[in-house]
């Protein structure tokens, strides 16, 4: 029987073609394809990687920040950031426990009259009329071989509205201490080969006495870094600088009026470290510091003004002064500086991970390490081994006892 259905023949390679945009769309997708996956991939690896990293923060909230913002989405994390401190602002009113004033040394000890500064007279509260306790000095760390305190530490109420909070001060006489500023390779970066950067090493923790956090990150300093011979920024004119001089001696000042230029020429600076502006002259707050200006003082977490902040400045006698602690803004952080004595002062860093002052305590001439380690306030993120660890890569300072001074004691009561 005949058929008339046609018969199969099997498809003629090439006979049709799609139009060539159709093609080059599909490669377009493909290339757009692979390059999500690549980096998806590549920030999830990064993020990871963040997450681990203790020397982005103690908590995986401040690890997030610190990789978000140094992977161009800051301005999310700062939105999340504020959105938290909407739901958790800082206390008003309110009154702390008792214990809070506490120190972990005796008020006074009997020490000769001479061959050190003059003890720091009691600090009245930037809160008003001091509460039992308050503002008063207590002995902390290593004393020298004849029992002479080298870091008082005292604990006030930051102003009159956050009552509930209490702020550290630490005292540290210059005259039997020698400074130190260790560099690190986040902070300030841009050197590798530092005489001194994290860890402490055994030698150095003999007459370890204090270790302090230092400033922001350079590119938020508004300032620059000097050390080992190097210039890592440059120094900028009017900057707010913690100077460290060959002998050890450490002081505050403004680059170019207090400290001149002309001492580093001659080789008589070890290090310079300079953070924003001066925050107090002639013993006052500077003017303009009731302003939430977070370019010149500061970008914190979420933009909120009450936080963890941290200053540095010296007194008329040439004693360096540290406050740190929470519920600051930049003018209590100010106040606070100048109630401790304080006739110039900067800002360190802030928030809650970055301000850190220890003290360390142990037998003479003995190697310590965090365990002999006390912050100054028990609040304080980071732990007493955080120095000790060669995962910081952030700048800090050291205070150890000088070489007339290296047999130590414990203070006692």
């Amino acid at each position: 029987m005949e058929t008339r259905r046609p018969v199969a023949r099997p498809p003629v390679r090439g006979a049709y073609r799609y139009p060539t945009y159709v093609y080059w769309r599909r490669r377009v997708l493909v290339v757009i394809f692979v390059s999500l996956i690549t980096v998806v991939g590549y920030l999830g690896i990064s993020l990871g990687f963040a997450l681990t990293n203790q020397s982005f923060g103690v908590s995986y909230s401040a690890r997030f920040a610190e990789w978000g913002r140094t992977h161009g989405i800051g301005g999310a994390v700062t939105w999340l950031e504020a959105e938290f401190y909407k739901l958790h602002p800082a206390k008003v009113g309110g009154k702390p426990p008792a214990s809070a004033f506490l120190g972990k040394g005796p008020t006074r000890v009997n020490v000769p009259a001479s061959g050190h500064l003059p003890e720091p007279a009691r600090m009245t509260s930037p809160a008003g009329p001091s509460l039992p306790g308050e503002g008063v000095w207590h002995v902390a760390g290593r004393t020298t071989t004849t029992g002479i305190p080298t870091v008082y530490e005292a604990f006030v109420r930051p102003d009159p509205v956050h009552t509930s909070y209490v702020v550290g001060v630490a005292w540290m006489d210059t005259t039997l201490l020698r400074a130190q500023l260790y560099s690190g390779s986040f902070i300030p970066g841009g050197h590798v080969h530092f005489a001194y950067s994290a860890p402490i090493t055994t030698h150095s923790s003999r007459s370890l006495v204090a270790a302090f956090n230092a400033g922001f990150r350079m590119q938020d300093a508004q300032g620059g870094y000097y050390t080992d011979g190097h210039m890592i920024d440059p120094l900028r004119v009017g900057a707010a600088s913690i100077v460290i001089f060959k002998d050890g001696l450490i002081t505050v000042g403004q680059w170019g009026r207090d400290v001149s230029a002309s001492q580093l020429t001659k080789g008589n600076i070890s290090s310079v470290r300079q953070n924003l502006d001066l925050i107090v002259e002639n013993g006052k707050p500077v003017a303009g510091l009731t302003a939430q200006n977070t370019f010149k003082w500061g970008k914190t977490l979420g933009g909120a003004y009450n936080v963890w902040r941290s200053g540095v400045g010296v007194t008329k006698n040439g004693a360096l002064v540290y406050v740190g602690g929470p519920s600051l803004s930049i003018g209590a952080l100010a106040n606070v500086l100048v109630h401790a004595g304080a006739v110039r002062a900067m800002e360190t860093d802030i928030n809650t991970d970055w301000v850190q002052y220890t003290t360390f305590t142990g037998a003479p001439n003995a190697a310590v390490n965090g365990a002999e380690g006390t912050n100054l306030v028990h609040a304080m993120a980071g732990s007493p081994s955080r120095w000790f660890a060669s995962w910081w890569s952030r700048d800090f300072f050291t205070m150890n006892l000088r070489s007339e001074s290296t047999t130590t004691t414990t203070a006692k009561g």
